[in-house]
């Protein structure tokens, strides 16, 4: 069985269920799991999950991610999209760069966003998307997303081109909508790029028809991330070889237990590996304690 984590390229007119699927055809496993839906006219980064890294799919959705987007005013529609059902046009003449500018601009920081009921949100197990194509609208809560920065790479009324650096949980296209509310002409989402999620970047990601051809040529390893790489960021703790057997099992092992002493602050999260370098989890350091507990393992019993 394949693990690791692969930067797949979605292209236009696939769902992410359908990217996985396809890949599971390519590679013989059906062990494989998304990190994050992109709508089916959206494209870009979706990093996907085999078999052991599949564990880390809750924890990749939780990054923060970049989008570049074409924000259309003057256009609203059920969707919330340019593939939606127009529900109202209005005129944007009277519209100014400056004043645009200005509103997209206060869009920055934390904001309360309502989730779109064209949207995988579940409310009493149903999700909204399957409501709202019976024609049913039901009440959502406004959730908090924070929109860390946007950059205006070009405004040519009633288009507005822009990237777009946000939490998780934001959803692009009611970003574009309430700006249109704000201006008081509405506005809808006519394209999406996602250029990073994470650790995972554009320039990095691979098509679904690159990765078929690789795997073909038998150089797929290559392409395949290891499931440690996506925690570069945290510092690395190596267990002595004669208490493996606490962090193999996921108990807690105390600072006494690892091979070079480091500093950690209060619930820092560290990257654990045994003396023959296999990483063996994510565990959080408990300051008052002075150790080390399982967070998420990623070591089988049997490897």
């Amino acid at each position: 069985m394949w693990n690791g984590i692969l930067n797949i390229y979605k292209e236009n007119g696939y769902t992410s269920h359908d990217v996985v699927a396809k890949l599971r055809g390519i590679v013989k496993q059906k062990k494989i799991g998304h990190t994050g839906t992109l709508d089916p006219d959206a494209e870009g980064v979706l990093p996907v999950c085999l078999g052991k890294a599949t564990k880390l799919c809750d924890m990749l959705t939780d990054r923060s991610k970049t989008y570049e987007t074409v924000l259309l005013l003057g256009k609203t529609t059920d969707t919330q999209d340019i593939s939606g059902t127009i529900i109202e046009e209005k005129e944007t003449g009277y519209l100014t760069e400056e004043r645009v500018r200005s509103c997209i601009e206060g869009y920055i920081g934390d904001y309360e966003q309502l989730p779109p009921m064209y949207s995988a949100v579940k409310i009493n197990g149903k999700k909204l998307y399957e409501l709202a194509r019976q024609g049913i609208e039901v009440e959502r809560k406004k959730r908090a997303v924070t929109i860390h920065h946007i950059y205006i790479q070009e405004i040519s009324l009633p288009r507005v081109r822009m990237q777009v650096h946000c939490s998780k949980g934001t959803y692009i296209r009611t970003l574009c909508h309430d700006i249109g509310e704000s201006l008081g002409c509405g506005g809808c989402m006519e394209s999406l790029l996602r250029t990073q999620s994470g650790c995972f970047h554009l320039q990095d990601s691979l098509k679904l028809e690159e990765i078929a051809e690789v795997y073909a040529k038998s150089s797929f390893a290559k392409v395949l991330l290891p499931v440690d790489s996506v925690f570069e960021e945290l510092k690395e703790v190596c267990i002595c070889r004669e208490y493996e057997a606490l962090a193999h099992n996921g108990n807690a092992f105390s600072v006494k237990c690892i091979q070079k002493k480091i500093h950690c602050q209060q619930d820092e999260q560290v990257r654990v590996y045994d003396m023959d370098q296999r990483f063996i989890g994510i565990f959080r350091y408990n300051a008052g304690k002075r150790e080390f507990r399982v967070e998420k393992m990623f070591l089988d019993r049997e490897d």
